[in-house]
């Protein structure tokens, strides 16, 4: 039974009590703000998120899954069984670019597997304040992996009852411990510049930390009951607001404990000092709930480390358009719908996980036609146009944000025009103001660093399917595109080499077509020029009696270029219609130029490993030997990562009046594994022609590869058959043991004796095992590539191997038809990390001869 939330026959293991339990302990192990633990699935190779305490789930949807051969910190620890600590920024960008490019904050992580009695169930992750480097955080690795290895035990005792231990379902997002206790008040102070009197109300004192009976009765007593980072900006901000020029919003300090509060100051403009007045809010929930926040005249509202708001004043309600009970106890995003838009969620990420304050400037959309104000919208100016300037003060255990309205904005001439057009925009320059122009309601709203991780994932792209793939799962999701089709040059006309979203058989005719047609994409990279079509109307009008997918949406074509030789065209579609912003064009032509570098390097990896290929195929036997009263059969499918020739090889050959099986392996891959292995097979089968014994027969070659002495070693087995009595005798030179098959459909290993690798002692023995095969049964010879996986035990392999030749080998099928179906899941499989060779053979019944 695979567990689930909502499961009620789930283990008591996985409840939702221990498995908060087990991440409460974790982040005080870790002393982190946030953490989870990833459990194994029901899907092969993919772990999934279980529990999240201390960060928001939706706001973290894209790390709800890892591949475990992802890049990815926690699937290392998974893979490889040990932590991995990334104690800062820097060591992750250094060690995992891509997950460094995805979550670009100041923060360290510890990973630590969830393993037990062998078992590997997941891992545990935190995250934590960055930390100079990973000895700094030794102690707190130590301690979660004590936590980690209790919930490893857990499991371990789940699993030998009978309960699947795997996740399958979205993962539990729970509240983490509070830090500390709040004091739960609202204050009040007063300071007149000209006598230094301070004042403050009971509330103020205990948020101050102070004893009730002695109130702070000058600036410098003030300035002493704060953080020292905080005592010298204390005065300063108190002497600005007597002079008329408080803080346009509330000022973050901190208390002598480390206790963070929000101080808000006012005073009439003079030119004279002005007594001024403040307001101190402690943004814990105890003080939210009086409501006496609402004295602020700026929009207040705060957020657990869920997303769930548990605070918001009603100017916050008013700025942000609703009302304000239906904030309060939702999440952000079904509060507030439209601030659930990419660039604002990347803020909110950002205060979760760095310890800055964040700045941004975001626009709020119309009111839904014929709504009404709902005593959330109300005063002389337009709701269209406005503009609110945001501030999120990331705290323990709650996010304090700010709104105050802001019609100009912060002007950053590096600042690309599409941010405004997104109705978002980071506050990195605040000395020049400049008006916002009207939005593009349709514009991109993607984060920066996405086209990072596309540069980045590019240059670990090999071939010209997985550059496709690339630009699919990256650049498609940044942009908002829903179709994407690749063309590539040949001999001056374009082919596919990708696609993806459009209607099939739509692109067939464009198929080949020559660059002398008057098509868009041809005319993209026959001009270098991009196109961009906002619309398929403007497609239309470019191209009368252009075929159209879709009678809205627009198109985005990008010639591919590298190095200035034309290499194909990239099209882009969405859904849509939209513009494009001058930035955003940019962006995609420079990106386009990536993807055609990329694109270049795997053609000629492709051809390179094309002629590989060949050169491997021309090593191996173009037939087999034959006898009237043996069938055989020889398959090799070569490896796929890496264009490298390898070193597998099988043979059958003459024997005297017998055949000899021969299959072989050499270590390693490259020129010199291929030949080394032409070597040895012309060797083995030297000494078959002549009918020598088996065990001569591997001696002699293994004395052969010491003379040449090539560094390499190899394996081997050698089968000697009589074609007329079955028997086989055979010697093994640490090779994988062979498999027959029986008529009646029984499969067994053949337990062969055997001897070292070829190539290692120079007295190696190699003892003979005799065997039978009678008619009707075969026997597979095979190399360890068909029964080796990634992380797998190669004895499973075998035992697949073994069932999958049962179910094969029915009389009467054609042998060759048996090879085809043991070989079919790997020609299948894209990667295939290594070579296969397998070599099969059968004696048919007297009448069949």
């Amino acid at each position: 039974m695979t567990a689930s939330a909502g499961d009620e026959r789930e283990p008591p293991v996985l409840s939702a009590a221990r498995l908060a339990e087990v991440v409460a302990d974790a982040l005080r192990a870790a002393e982190g703000y946030a953490a989870g633990v990833y459990l194994c699935s029901r899907s092969p190779h993919m772990l999934r998120l279980a529990v999240l305490t201390g960060l928001p789930g939706p706001l973290f949807r894209p790390w709800w899954r890892v591949h475990v051969e992802r890049p990815f910190p926690v699937a290392d620890a998974h893979r490889l069984g040990t932590p991995v600590v990334l104690a800062n920024a820097t060591e992750a960008m250094r060690r995992y670019p891509q997950f460094a490019a995805g979550l670009p904050f100041q923060f360290g992580t510890l990973n630590v597997p969830v393993v037990a009695g062998g078992h590997a169930f997941g891992v545990m992750t935190v995250l934590r304040p960055a930390a100079s480097d990973a000895g700094e955080v030794q102690e707190q690795r130590e301690r979660l992996a004590r936590v980690a290895g209790s919930l490893g035990a857990d499991l371990l005792r789940s699993r030998a009852e009978g309960s699947a231990v795997t996740w399958d379902d979205e993962p539990l997002c729970v509240r983490p411990p509070a830090a500390g206790p709040v004091p739960g008040r609202v204050g009040r102070l007063a300071w007149d510049p000209v006598g230094d009197a301070v004042t403050t109300d009971e509330a103020a004192r205990v948020l101050l930390g102070l004893a009730p009976d002695r109130p702070p009765d000058t600036l410098s007593a003030l300035s002493r009951a704060v953080d020292p980072m905080d005592a010298h900006r204390l005065p300063g901000l108190l002497r600005e607001a007597a002079r008329g020029r408080p803080p346009p919003q509330p000022v973050q300090v901190r208390t002598a404990d480390g206790g963070v509060r929000l101080l808000q100051l006012w005073a009439p403009p003079s030119n004279a000092p002005t007594p001024v007045r403040g307001v101190l809010v402690d943004p814990g929930p105890g003080a939210l709930a009086d409501g006496a926040a609402d004295l602020l005249p700026e929009g207040v509202f705060c957020l657990d480390r869920l997303g769930l708001v548990v605070y918001a004043n009603a100017r916050a309600a008013h700025l942000l358009g609703v009302e304000r009970a239906r904030m309060l106890g939702r999440s952000l995003w079904d509060a507030v719908p439209w601030l659930g838009q990419p660039a604002c969620e990347e803020h909110l990420r950002g205060a979760l996980l760095s310890p800055g304050a964040v700045h941004f400037h975001i626009r709020r959309p119309p009111p839904p036609a014929g709504a009404g104000d709902a005593g959330a919208r109300s005063g002389p100016r337009p709701y269209e146009g406005d503009w609110l300037s945001m501030a999120v003060y990331p705290g323990p255990d709650l996010l304090t944000c700010t709104a105050v309205p802001a019609n100009r904005v912060p002007h950053d001439p590096r600042r690309p025009a599409t941010a405004a057009a997104a109705g978002v925009v980071t506050g990195a320059a605040a000395d020049a103001e400049v008006d916002i122009p009207a939005p593009d309601a349709a514009a991109s709203t993607a984060p920066a660093y996405r086209p990072i991780v596309l540069a980045i994932a590019l240059t670990e792209a090999v071939t010209a399917r997985q550059v496709s793939a690339v630009v699919m799962q990256e650049l498609l999701p940044a942009f908002g595109g829903r179709r994407l089709a690749i063309y590539l040059l040949q001999e001056r006309h374009l082919y596919l080499a990708w696609e993806t979203g459009f209607p099939e058989g739509f692109l067939a005719p464009f198929e080949g077509v020559g660059l002398d047609a008057r098509l868009p994409g041809v005319e993209t990279l026959t001009t270098g020029r991009p196109l961009f079509f906002d619309s398929m109307g403007q497609l239309a009008d470019a191209y009368p009696g252009i075929p159209l997918d879709a009678e809205v949406g627009a198109r985005a074509f990008l010639p591919l270029i590298a190095s200035g030789r034309p290499v194909g065209s990239c099209i882009l579609g969405f859904d849509r219609p939209r513009s494009f912003g001058s930035e955003e064009r940019t962006v995609l032509t420079a990106l386009a130029g990536l993807i055609a570098h990329a694109m270049e390097k795997a053609q000629r990896y492709d051809t390179e490993a094309a002629l590989a290929r060949g050169l491997q195929q021309a090593l191996l036997p173009r037939r087999l030997s034959q006898h009237a009263r043996v069938e055989t059969a020889g398959r090799y499918l070569a490896g796929t990562e890496g264009m490298e020739v390898g070193g597998d090889w099988y043979d059958v050959v003459e024997a005297g009046d017998g055949l000899a099986l021969v299959i072989g392996d050499v270590q390693g891959h490259g020129v010199q594994a291929a030949a080394t292995m032409g070597q040895l097979r012309s060797a083995v089968r030297a000494f078959a022609l002549g009918d020598r014994p088996p065990e001569e027969v591997m001696g002699g070659t293994n004395l052969l590869l010491i003379d040449l002495d090539p560094g390499q070693f190899a394996s081997c087995c050698y089968v000697r058959l009589d074609p007329a009595t079955g028997v086989a005798r055979a010697v093994r030179a640490g090779h994988p043991l062979p498999l027959l098959r029986h008529a009646d459909g029984r499969t067994e290993v053949v337990d062969l004796r055997g001897g070292v690798v070829l190539g290692v002692d120079p007295r190696a023995h190699y003892p003979v095992t005799e065997l039978r095969l009678d008619p009707g049964a075969i026997l597979a010879l095979y190399t360890d590539g068909l029964v080796e996986r990634p992380g797998q035990d190669i004895d499973d392999g075998v035992t697949e191997l073994r069932s999958a030749l049962s179910a094969a080998g029915a009389p009467g099928r054609p042998l060759a038809e048996v090879a085809d179906r043991l070989t079919a899941a790997p020609r299948r499989t894209p990667d295939r990390p290594d070579d296969i060779a397998l070599l099969l053979a059968t004696r048919l019944p007297p009448h069949s001869a």
